[in-house]
C-alpha cells in the first residue's frame, strides 16, 4: 500500500531516528536538512546525526543506570542510532562512546540506502504548508532563527534558551606519557580507557585562578540573560562556584593510581578516546567559553599537556527549546496544530540519547497515525515514557503549564517509585528491571 510521505525537518539525532522508525514500517520519508546550504555555529560537517559536543552517550549499564536503561530500550526498538553506536564504539570504560565521523557516516549511509528515503538539502524558514499533513520538527538546539521565530509566532510563546559548551579535542601523539597514564576509575570497562593527567594541590589552585582570569567569549546583548544547562556547564563557570568544585566533579582524583609517583594526585584531568583509531582524545568535562588563545595557554599548563596539539578547541553555542508542558500532548503533537510533532532537544530533553529517543517515539507515533493505528504512549515506568511524561507536564502534578520548565536528562528520579520497601542499593536495579519488562509489554501491544 502506498502512503503519503512524512516530512521531517532536521537531520540530527532525533530526525535521523524518526526517519528510520517510519521507514521500517514502509512509510516514505522526506527529510529536510539545511546544512550545508545554511551552516550552524557548532556543526563542522553536513553529515546526518553529527555529534557536535562530546562523543560519549554516557553509561551503558542497563541494570543500574537510567541512561543505560534508555540505551537498552532503544536497542529493543531497533534504533538506528544505537546500531550505529555499536558499529563505531571506542573504549570508554563503562560508558558508550563512538568515533564521531564513523557514527555519522553509518547513520547517513543506512538512511540513504533505503528506497523510501529522500534527503533534501534546504533551509525551511516557516512552518510547513498545510498539504504536509504529518510533520516532525527535529531541528534541535541550533534551529535557524527564521524557523524559530515562525514557531514562536504560532505558539505565542517567548523563546526559551540556554547555552551549551563544547570540550576541546587533543591529538594523542602530543600528550606526554612520562606524566600521563592510561587507567579507568576503579579499573572499570577495559580498565585503561582514559588518559589521566595528575595535578598537585599547587598546580590545581593555579589552574583554578587561570580559569577565572582567562579571556572569555563575549555575549551579544540578546544573549546576556540566557542561562546555562547544568548538564553541560562550562568548566570556568563551575570554578566560579567555589575553588573545590572541580576537584569534586570532573577532576576528582578517586579510583586512580599514578604509576609515575607514589604521591596521590590532588586532582586529575581525564581524556577520553574520540575516534576509532585512537588518535584523538577529548578533555572530559572541559566544556568552555574561554577564547581560543586562553584555552591553549591554560590547558597546556596541565601536566602531560604542555605540548598538546588541539584538533578542536572548545566553544559555546546557544540552545533553544519550546515550552513543551504547555504546547505538546503526550504524543509530542503541537496541541494547536496536531499535524506537527516535535522531537529531540527542541522538546526539552537534554543529551544525545534522550534526543534520539524522542525522535524514535515521534517516528513511531507518526507511523501509527499514517497507518491508521492506535498507539499508546509508553508507561512512565519506562525510560522513554518517563521522558515524555516529564516534558509534557507530568513532572509537577497540577502544574501542566509551569513556567520554569528546564531541559532534563533521563534519570531514575523521573520514574515512579517502586512499590514496597527496598534497600537503597536495590532501588535502581529494581527500576531498571521494571522499565525493561514494561517496555516489552508495551512493544507487544504497540506492534
Amino acid at each position: 500500500m502506498d502512503h503519503k510521505p512524512v516530512h521531517i525537518i532536521g537531520g540530527g539525532m532525533a530526525g535521523s531516528e524518526a526517519a528510520w522508525q517510519l521507514l521500517k514500517q514502509d512509510i516514505p520519508v522526506i527529510l529536510h536538512e539545511m546544512r550545508p546550504v545554511r551552516k550552524t555555529e557548532a556543526h563542522h560537517t553536513d553529515g546526518l546525526a553529527e555529534l557536535v559536543c562530546s562523543n560519549s552517550f554516557r553509561s551503558d549499564d542497563h541494570e543500574n543506570n537510567a541512561v543505560g536503561v534508555l540505551h537498552e530500550e532503544m536497542r529493543r526498538c531497533d534504533s538506528i542510532i544505537m546500531a550505529a553506536a555499536a558499529e563505531n564504539r571506542v573504549p570508554a570504560g563503562s560508558a558508550l562512546a563512538v568515533d564521531r565521523d564513523g557514527f555519522s557516516k553509518s547513520v547517513q549511509d543506512r538512511l540513504l540506502a533505503h528506497p523510501l528515503f529522500t534527503l533534501e538539502r534546504e533551509e525551511l524558514t516557516t512552518l510547513p504548508p498545510e498539504e504536509w499533513d504529518n510533520v516532525i520538527i527535529a531541528t534541535g538546539p541550533l534551529t535557524s532563527s527564521a524557523l524559530a521565530q515562525s514557531i514562536l509566532e504560532v505558539t505565542g510563546e517567548d523563546e526559551l534558551a540556554f547555552f551549551d559548551a563544547i570540550a576541546p579535542i587533543v591529538y594523542k601523539e602530543s600528550i606526554d606519557f612520562s606524566k600521563a597514564w592510561f587507567q579507568s576509575r576503579y579499573d572499570k570497562g577495559e580498565g585503561a580507557d582514559y588518559i589521566n593527567c595528575p595535578m598537585s594541590e599547587e598546580q590545581y589552585f593555579t589552574f583554578i585562578d587561570d580559569l577565572l582570569e582567562g579571556d572569555k567569549t563575549d555575549f551579544k546583548q540578546w544573549e546576556k540573560d540566557t542561562p546555562y544547562f547544568e548538564g553541560c556547564m562550562p568548566i570556568e563557570v563551575m570554578a566560579e562556584r567555589g575553588p573545590q568544585t572541580l576537584s569534586f566533579g570532573p577532576m576528582k582524583p578517586v579510583g586512580l593510581t599514578n604509576p609515575h609517583s607514589d604521591e596521590q594526585p590532588y586532582a586529575v584531568v581525564q581524556l577520553r578516546q574520540d575516534n576509532a583509531i585512537g588518535t584523538l582524545y577529548n578533555i572530559v568535562g572541559f566544556q568552555t567559553k574561554l577564547k581560543y588563545g586562553a584555552q591553549q595557554e591554560i590547558f597546556r599548563k596541565i601536566p602531560g599537556l604542555e605540548k598538546a596539539e588541539f584538533a578542536r578547541l572548545g566553544g559555546l553555542h546557544r540552545n533553544t527549546f519550546i515550552n513543551s508542558p504547555k504546547l505538546l500532548d503526550n504524543q509530542l503533537r503541537l496541541k494547536q496544530m496536531p499535524r506537527i510533532r516535535f522531537a529531540g532537544q527542541m522538546t526539552g530533553v537534554e543529551g544525545y540519547v534522550e534526543s534520539a529517543a524522542m525522535g524514535l517515539m515521534a517516528g513511531r507515533f507518526a507511523a501509527a497515525e499514517r497507518l491508521g493505528h492506535d498507539i499508546m504512549t509508553p508507561p512512565a515506568t519506562t525510560a522513554m515514557g518517563a521522558l515524555i511524561n516529564h516534558i509534557t507536564g507530568g513532572h509537577i502534578p497540577g502544574a501542566p503549564e509551569q513556567k520554569t520548565f528546564q531541559p532534563m536528562n533521563i534519570n531514575f528520579g523521573i520514574m515512579p517509585p517502586i512499590e514496597g520497601r527496598l534497600k537503597k542499593r536495590d532501588r535502581k536495579p529494581a527500576k531498571a528491571k521494571r522499565a525493561l519488562n514494561d517496555l516489552a509489554n508495551w512493544l507487544e501491544t504497540a506492534s
